[in-house]
């Protein structure tokens, strides 16, 4: 990855012990939002809303990015952080199952992400 929001990103991801670490490339899809979905899960809502917390802090840390905002905080469910052009997802297993955001667009190129534990 040469893209230095999204190499932030995936370390601040990795930092948080986040799992399944998915990078889905949007940037051919005309009708796409976002040229990027990171799409990330934690085993408890607990360590979602750590996760989220840790990348935001990674974030504006390393490269000083803010988030544009982020929805999710309360549930701790999906949470869902607004870089821009770069839209995070860090999930609880079963939501992230529920959604399956990566078969949604299966047609993109999506690079997986080694866990770091």
């Amino acid at each position: 990855m040469q893209d230095e929001l999204l190499t932030s990103i995936v370390a601040g991801l990795q930092n948080g012990k986040a799992h399944d670490i998915q990078v889905i490339d949007m940037r051919k899809f005309d009708e796409a939002a976002f040229q990027y979905f990171v799409v990330c899960e934690g085993s408890s809502s607990t360590q979602v809303y750590g996760i989220a917390n840790t990348l935001m802090k990674s974030v504006r840390d390393e490269i000083g990015q803010q988030s544009l905002g982020v929805v999710g905080m309360e549930n701790r469910m999906w949470i869902a952080i607004d870089y821009g052009y770069i839209l995070v997802h860090v999930f609880l297993p079963e939501t992230r199952q529920f959604y399956s955001l990566e078969s949604l667009w299966e047609d993109a190129k999506i690079t997986s992400i080694e866990d770091v534990d």
